[in-house]
């Protein structure tokens, strides 16, 4: 009886909250973002796009009206989830996506332009890619050119990074397309691992390609449209059939900041294998060619000041260990590169610092030390310095 009763509320309107059935064949609290009419259905035959409010926005999709529990509809007019939503305990994830909402990227937006970027970018417009051999399905919105709006999945040549609508075009593309490799100098090679350094103003449109490639993993991150201030630096695994890109980073050609990095991504197939520690690791290790001290590009994603303060926690911890006798801020920063402020704050966040007339004193204790090592867990694939050929970039 209630079902049909409710029924009469179709099709249901954006803003309202119910509960959705999830890919874990649970029931989860989620809010309607948009809607849309299912071709050839009925009057009230529609589709609707959703956010699972425990989740990241990653995981919004759109979802079939059989998938929603319509007991539980609340609108947005009552002002509240639904009882059996509101009273979850905040789980890892909600807590994860809270954090996200507070910390990536939003320092550099107030209020009301955030609303307007979350409204803007609020419907995923690609849901899936095929890069190499890989099928990967997207996080976030990305603004492609608009005739690939709602394109359910784009093919991207792994090597030059266009991007097609049909599988067809990307196999006639690969028949003619000549590269092997990311289009620039490849400055770094170890085993099967390798890294192009790729110039911006040189290769504008690999450049803007994957600046849009990688937006459908990057949330609440400007896209850079002027890609000649930057360098972006690809990681590849290399093998018979070629390069193949695992990640990115890119900076800026000169930064007045001394930012060492602008953007970060290990693609989603090739995450969890230490490959983003590595690429924080190689632009420190650019740092210290140019003989200069570097800090990522603020605001800081949760998970990106995670993976940096994990990375300043070994480095600083090992040097420690060596270096019995006393050692300053300013010699530890220059022995890095990582900019003398980091290794205050990640020092002092490990309660290694005592404040001693009037001077920072750093306390190293080797119990201590080797505690905040074991739970900092593993330095990931190390940079081997001799294998980077490397001249810093000048202005030609």
């Amino acid at each position: 009886m209630a079902r049909k009763r409710k029924l009469g509320f179709l099709p249901l309107e954006v803003g309202t909250w119910l509960l959705c059935k999830w890919r874990d064949d649970k029931f989860h609290p989620v809010k309607i973002i948009e809607r849309r009419k299912l071709p050839n259905g009925a009057t009230n035959d529609y589709e609707y796009y959703v956010h699972y409010t425990e989740f990241n926005r990653r995981l919004d999709e759109w979802v079939k009206l059989d998938q929603l529990e319509l007991d539980s509809v609340e609108t947005d007019a009552d002002e509240k989830v639904d009882d059996k939503a509101g009273s979850l305990k905040m789980t890892r994830h909600q807590k994860r996506k809270i954090d996200e909402t507070h910390v990536e990227g939003n320092e550099e937006l107030d209020a009301a332009s955030l609303r307007e970027h979350e409204e803007f970018t609020k419907v995923k417009n690609i849901t899936k890619i095929e890069l190499g051999r890989y099928e990967i399905e997207t996080w976030y919105f990305s603004p492609f050119p608009s005739e690939y709006n709602n394109c359910e999945k784009l093919y991207f040549c792994e090597f030059c990074l266009n991007f097609m609508k049909r599988k067809e075009q990307l196999q006639r593309h690969m028949r003619k397309c000549d590269l092997k490799h990311p289009p620039g100098d490849e400055i770094y090679r170890s085993g099967t691992l390798s890294m192009f350094e790729v110039d911006g103003k040189k290769n504008k449109v690999y450049a803007q390609n994957l600046c849009y490639l990688a937006k459908l993993f990057l949330d609440h991150k400007t896209l850079y449209y002027d890609v000649d201030l930057f360098l972006f630096y690809i990681l590849c695994e290399c093998d018979d059939r070629g390069c193949h890109m695992v990640g990115y980073f890119s900076k800026e050609k000169h930064s007045e900041e001394s930012y060492n990095l602008a953007c970060i991504l290990t693609l989603p197939p090739y995450q969890r294998k230490g490959y983003g520690k590595f690429l924080i690791s190689f632009s420190y290790e650019l740092s210290k060619k140019e003989g200069k001290v570097g800090t990522p590009e603020r605001p800081l994603s949760d998970l990106g000041l995670l993976s940096y303060r994990g990375y300043w926690t070994r480095v600083l911890l090992d040097i420690l260990k060596k270096h019995k006798s006393n050692i300053s801020i300013k010699e530890l920063s220059d022995m890095t590169a990582i900019k003398a402020d980091d290794v205050l704050s990640t020092l002092q966040g490990l309660d290694l610092i005592q404040y001693r007339k009037g001077q920072h004193a750093i306390c190293a204790d080797p119990k201590v030390l080797d505690r905040h090592l074991k739970a900092v867990g593993r330095g990931g694939l190390e940079v081997d310095v001799c294998k980077l050929i490397w001249t810093p970039y000048k202005e030609q």
